[in-house]
């Protein structure tokens, strides 16, 4: 026996935690999204140290049911309409089992063959599905903030003839990123995680869309060159997390060829949804794009974490991150089918993400998938629709996919009490339990966010949603409280 457990005993755990989540897939629709819970409420119930004594698999399976369960934000809801869902899909799910079971480090082809080259045939897939062309290859990272700080790092190493790797950042001129001012947070991260420093990130301007303007682009560009400082890599969204706006990729990827920047494509949620050939249209320019970000664990069933990162030349990450003492070379190295996966990015260790990607585009085929997107954008769209044709409610931005931002309206009020109106209809619909939502500032203004993009959610969930919103706006309007005078200004 290699290890202290009993296989049958083994055996059991193994079909009690598959009866476990199985029930809890069914039935997770019956339970409030957010766990009625404080901080520390589990740190106060789990001892200080770990046990002396082995405890038994049922031990483990019953704390996870008494303690965690009750803990738990339900990503799978399907009222969980508030940020861009990780939808963990049943074939998901599946492969996420049998890859922990393998348990293979994936960072050399040496040290797991197929993990290696199903990871290359699996982003071969994707790729196609969403229709990029043959000349990007992909690989899997946990989350896009991992793929765009690898993007971003190709592109620093690219753009000066310094010897980056060895000398650092040092006697050179600033190197300097550009995004929108509604592009991820992870841009931020990136540029500080790469020594550039945040007084290098330029946040374009958008127009009324909550598009990046090319023209203000151009005007930054021009600017730091005169000052002496390098552009090296811009960032376009398809997709942004709070509007999900398209930027005008096509127009940005006109300046990066003519400026020779990098542009990296943040396509993170809303690149899923090229599976569909009638929304591609969107997309127009991506294709030319150095890199592109499309996280399957967002919108594509794949439970959380698995970002593939698309790149036109994997040479240029082998270059700013190979590095391979002797311990890890292998007899394999001169074959020109071998590619290491570690060469592409700062992790050594590396997961088998890519079975569970496997298994979901072969259990839901590419029409499943398909099937799937195009329902949240019709009831998406549908419900965008409904709240422009409300008086009371407006929205607060355009709705290309499936996320709306909303605002309920105060005519005769101040911005800043319409603002709060909007903040206490947010809790009061998310107290009830029976949907989620978030929210963002746009425009300095306070917005209800509702994201249908969760696996599990149906056409009666969103419409709940709309439903509670506008109860819980019309009892608040005739609270006696809230329309005490000054109240809330």
């Amino acid at each position: 026996m290699t290890t202290p457990f009993d296989p049958e005993a083994f055996r059991r755990a193994l079909h009690r935690a598959a009866d476990v989540v199985a029930d809890y897939l069914e039935t997770v629709g019956d339970r409030p999204v957010l766990p009625n819970v404080e901080p520390g409420d589990l740190l106060s119930q789990l001892p200080a140290e770990a046990p002396e004594d082995a405890e038994s698999f049922d031990a483990l399976i019953d704390d996870f049911q008494r303690l965690v369960v009750p803990g738990v934000t339900h990503w799978n809801h399907p009222g969980f309409l508030a940020y861009f869902s990780s939808n963990g899909s049943e074939p998901g799910i599946l492969g996420e089992l049998l890859a922990a079971g393998l348990s293979v480090n994936a960072m050399l082809w040496h040290t797991s063959p197929a993990a290696t080259e199903l990871e290359i045939r699996a982003c071969d897939w994707l790729r196609r599905l969403l229709g990029l062309p043959d000349a990007f290859q992909g690989h899997v990272n946990d989350t896009a903030s991992v793929s765009t700080f690898l993007a971003l790092a190709a592109a620093r190493d690219t753009a000066t003839d310094r010897d980056i790797r060895h000398e650092g950042l040092s006697g050179g001129p600033h190197l300097v990123v550009y995004c929108s001012d509604q592009t991820h947070s992870s841009i931020d991260k990136a540029v500080v995680a790469l020594g550039l420093g945040l007084h290098q990130l330029r946040k374009i301007e958008t127009d009324d869309e909550f598009r990046m303007r090319p023209d203000r682009l151009l005007a930054a560009l021009t600017d730091d060159r005169a000052a002496g400082r390098l552009p090296i890599a811009v960032v376009a969204s398809v997709g942004t997390t709070s509007t999900t706006s398209v930027d005008p990729v096509a127009e940005i990827a006109d300046l990066c060829d003519r400026e020779k920047v990098w542009l990296h494509v943040d396509a993170a949620w809303a690149g899923s949804a090229a599976v569909c050939p009638e929304e591609r249209s969107l997309f127009a320019g991506w294709e030319r794009g150095d890199s592109i970000v499309v996280n399957p664990h967002k919108w594509m069933a794949t439970p959380m974490d698995c970002s593939v990162l698309f790149v036109r030349d994997p040479d240029l990450l082998r270059a700013a991150f190979s590095l391979v003492p002797e311990y890890l070379e292998t007899r394999e190295d001169a074959h020109p089918a071998k590619i290491d996966l570690m060469d592409l990015g700062v992790q050594l260790g590396r997961r088998f993400r890519a079975l569970k990607l496997w298994f979901v585009m072969r259990a839901f085929g590419a029409a499943g998938l398909r099937e799937k997107i195009r329902r949240h954008l019709r009831w998406g769209r549908r419900l965008a629709q409904r709240v422009d044709d409300h008086p009371d409610f407006e929205l607060a931005a355009p709705a290309p996919w499936s996320v709306v931002c909303l605002r309920a309206l105060l005519p005769d009020e101040p911005p800043a009490r319409e603002d709060e109106f909007n903040r206490r209809v947010l809790e009061a619909v998310n107290r009830r339990g029976d949907v989620f939502l978030s929210h963002t500032k746009l425009q300095q203004r306070y917005v209800i966010r509702v994201a249908v993009s969760n696996l599990r959610t149906e056409e009666d969930r969103v419409d709940l949603a709309w439903q509670q919103i506008r109860e819980e706006a019309e009892r608040l309007r005739t609270d006696s409280d809230w329309n005490r005078p000054n109240e809330g200004s």
